[in-house]
């Protein structure tokens, strides 16, 4: 029976379609007119099978897998902002990442279903609203990161893939004296790549230390900010003098120098992890 009164289904924002007998308005999460959420994220992965954290063309990298299982749960395809762009290889136990987003689903809720479509060398730890104008690399103040190194004869298969592999031996004592000389704010050019490309090679360093635990050592780095292969380069620097191929106050020439060649060689990114991102607060 027709009751003359029309049907209207709105099957996406801006499309309508008309029918008969009754009104029916369907709204889709994220639809004109919704709020938008900005979430944040704290992330941990492995990232031995990943070229890295930012998107790269054909390549599986941490942001793209994070945006593609996202996509599978919200209304629109969310874009990462990441704290820090991590090189192939390299760990992290607190990235973190924000987005915006018309979902309405519980932040825990969010966490859950995210990572059960995560493979198991990437985990969500935390889900968490944030104010609108937060925005993950723009809003942090520092970042942590540690470097670990194995001097024993023979490396565990279980610790390899998180640590560089010294034979011989090392002068932690040197390379700490070396380490603190970097504190402070200096041009790191010699301990960048040469192709970086920003307005300044100028960085922040808060603390630089070296720490011995048995037959591993590690070196441990706060800062404002760090340029491409910065951390790896400054370990590999670091490893020169422990081997006593270069002298710790060698570190001021190398500074100096704002020249790549000046340098260590980088070390291998399967011993760097990205610790923390720190926001406000004291540093």
């Amino acid at each position: 029976m027709n009751s003359g009164k029309r049907r209207i289904i709105a099957t996406r924002p801006g499309v309508v379609k008309r029918g008969a007998r009754f009104l029916t308005i369907m709204v889709r999460p994220g639809s004109r007119g919704q709020a938008m959420r900005n979430l944040k994220m704290t992330i941990a992965y492995i990232g031995t099978a990943y070229s890295g954290w930012q998107i790269q063309p054909h390549r599986p990298t941490i942001q793209g897998l994070l945006e593609d299982r996202l996509a599978r749960m919200l209304p629109e395809r969310p874009r990462l902002a990441g704290a820090g762009r991590t090189d192939a290889g390299v760990h992290a136990r607190g990235q973190v990442a924000n987005f915006t987003t018309g979902c309405r689903i519980p932040e825990a809720g969010l966490r859950r279903g995210i990572n059960a479509l995560l493979p198991p060398d990437i985990v969500v730890l935390d889900v968490e609203e944030a104010a609108s104008s937060f925005h993950a690399r723009a809003d942090a103040t520092a970042k942590d990161y540690r470097y670990r190194i194995a001097t024993g004869e023979v490396l565990s298969p279980f610790e390899a893939p998180y640590a560089m592999h010294v034979r011989g031996g090392l002068d932690p004592a040197a390379m700490r004296a070396a380490a603190e000389l970097l504190i402070g704010t200096h041009d790191f050019t010699s301990f960048c790549t040469a192709e970086t490309e920003v307005e300044t090679r100028e960085r922040t360093i808060l603390a630089s230390s070296i720490e011995q635990h048995g037959a591993f050592v590690e070196y441990r780095v706060r800062g404002t900010g760090f340029l491409r292969h910065m951390v790896r380069v400054i370990v590999g620097t670091l490893v020169d003098i422990g081997r006593k191929r270069r002298r710790p106050e060698d570190m001021r020439g190398i500074l100096a120098a704002r020249d790549r060649r000046a340098a260590g060689p980088s070390a291998e990114a399967r011993g760097l992890v990205l610790e923390q991102v720190i926001y406000g607060g004291d540093l």
